[in-house]
C-alpha cells in the first residue's frame, strides 16, 4: 500500500483501528511513526506514548473528549480532530490551545456513504468550512471523506466506480473552497476496497486513509479488495466434542473469539475453515461454536477431539478486537507477540 500510493504521489495515512499495535503501525508507516489515523483517544494516547506524531482522531468529536484532545494537541507537533457540525466548532472555541497553538481540524464530508459527515451537496457544508477557516485559533487542515459504501460492492469494477465518485465529489468540493478563497486545505478519502483498487484520479488527492488492508479478511475477498490468500489473520480453535446424533462438532470458539460480524451468511457460516471447505461454522454462543457439514454426513474420524481448526474471519477488525494479544507466526512457528491497546 505504501508503494502503491508513493507511485501515485499521494500520502498514505494508514488507519490503526484494525490492529491497534505499535509493531503493525511501524510496518504501515514504513517506520516513520508519523501520519496515522485513529478511531479512539485510547489509540491516540497509546501511539503518542510510543513516539508517534501527526495523529488524526477521525471520529466526530464528542464534547466530553475535548479536554483530552486539547492536551494531545498541546503535547504533539500535530494532532488533528474531526468536525462535521457547528456545535463542535463552538466547543473548540471554548477551549483555546495553549502555547500559541491552533486546533488542526478536518471537516468530515459525506459523499453518499451515509454515516458521519456533512452532505457534500448541502450549502451548509461550504458554510461550515468557511466558519472553521474564519475561526481564530482553528485551522481548516483538510476535508475527510470515507467511502464506506465500497463495502456494498462486488468486484473491481464496482469498487472503482464508488472510488471514482467519492474522489470526484471530494475534488469538486475542494474547488468550491478555492472559489471561496480558502486555500491550502488537504483532501483525503479512504476505505480498504477503494485503496486496494484505486482509480487514477486519486492521484489528485492529498492523502488516503485505509486500514483493514494490513490484515484483510473474508469480507474483503468477497468485495474484491484481495484474494483469500492475502488474508493474514486466523483464529485457532480446538474440537471439544463430537455429536453424531445431530451431525455436529463442538469447538472452543464462540463469538467472544470471532465476533458475530457477517451474520453467518457465508456458505461456510461465520468463517472460512481453512483447508476444510466441507465444514460450516453454523452457530456460536459466547464460548462455543457448532460446526456441521456443508452437505452430507461428517466423518468424525477426520476431526478428532483435541484437534485444531483454523478459522479465517469474516471481519478482521471485529475479530482482532476480541483478543488481548496476537501471535505472529512464520512457517508454522510463533516468532513474536503483539499487544494491542484497548478502550476509548
Amino acid at each position: 500500500m505504501l508503494e502503491r500510493f508513493e507511485k501515485l504521489g499521494v500520502q498514505l495515512r494508514p488507519h490503526m483501528k484494525t490492529h491497534k499495535t505499535v509493531e503493525c503501525a511501524d510496518i504501515m508507516t514504513g517506520g516513520a511513526r508519523r501520519c496515522i489515523v485513529v478511531s479512539t483517544l485510547a489509540e491516540a494516547c497509546f501511539y503518542a506514548d510510543h513516539g508517534y506524531d501527526d495523529i488524526l482522531y477521525a471520529y466526530p468529536l464528542p464534547f466530553d473528549k475535548v479536554e483530552r484532545c486539547a492536551q494531545l494537541a498541546e503535547r504533539l507537533a500535530l494532532f488533528h480532530v474531526l468536525v462535521d457540525n457547528s456545535a463542535t466548532l463552538e466547543e473548540l472555541k471554548k477551549r483555546p490551545l495553549k502555547q500559541g497553538k491552533s486546533w488542526h481540524v478536518w471537516m468530515k464530508l459525506d459523499c453518499d456513504n451515509g454515516r458521519a459527515g456533512i452532505p457534500y451537496s448541502e450549502p451548509r457544508a461550504l458554510q461550515l468550512a468557511k466558519d472553521i477557516a474564519a475561526t481564530a485559533g482553528v485551522n481548516l487542515t483538510g476535508v475527510y471523506a470515507h467511502c464506506g459504501n465500497t463495502y456494498g460492492c462486488q468486484g473491481e469494477e464496482q469498487i472503482k466506480a464508488v472510488a471514482q465518485e467519492t474522489t470526484t465529489l471530494t475534488l469538486q468540493f475542494m474547488e468550491k473552497l478555492k472559489a471561496a478563497g480558502i486555500e491550502g486545505v488537504k483532501s483525503s478519502i479512504g476505505s480498504t476496497p477503494s485503496c486496494s483498487q484505486p482509480v487514477p484520479d486519486m492521484a489528485m488527492l492529498s492523502e488516503v486513509h485505509p486500514g483493514n488492508y494490513v490484515f484483510y479478511d473474508v469480507q474483503q475477498s468477497l468485495i474484491g479488495s484481495c484474494s483469500l490468500t492475502d488474508v493474514a489473520v486466523r483464529v485457532l480453535t480446538r474440537v471439544i466434542g463430537h455429536y453424531p446424533h445431530r451431525n455436529q462438532l463442538l469447538v472452543d470458539c464462540g463469538w467472544t473469539a470471532l465476533s458475530h460480524d457477517g451474520g453467518g451468511k457465508l456458505p461456510t457460516g461465520y468463517a472460512v475453515i481453512e483447508g476444510h471447505p466441507e465444514l460450516k461454522l453454523l452457530a456460536m454462543t459466547q464460548e462455543h461454536g457448532r460446526v456441521e457439514a456443508v452437505s452430507g454426513k461428517l466423518d468424525f474420524s477426520k476431526y478428532p477431539i483435541g484437534s485444531m481448526l483454523s478459522l479465517m474471519p469474516y471481519h478482521a477488525c471485529a475479530t482482532a478486537m476480541m483478543h488481548p494479544v496476537y501471535y505472529v507466526h512464520s512457517q508454522g512457528k510463533i516468532v513474536g507477540t503483539w499487544t494491542p491497546t484497548r478502550g476509548w
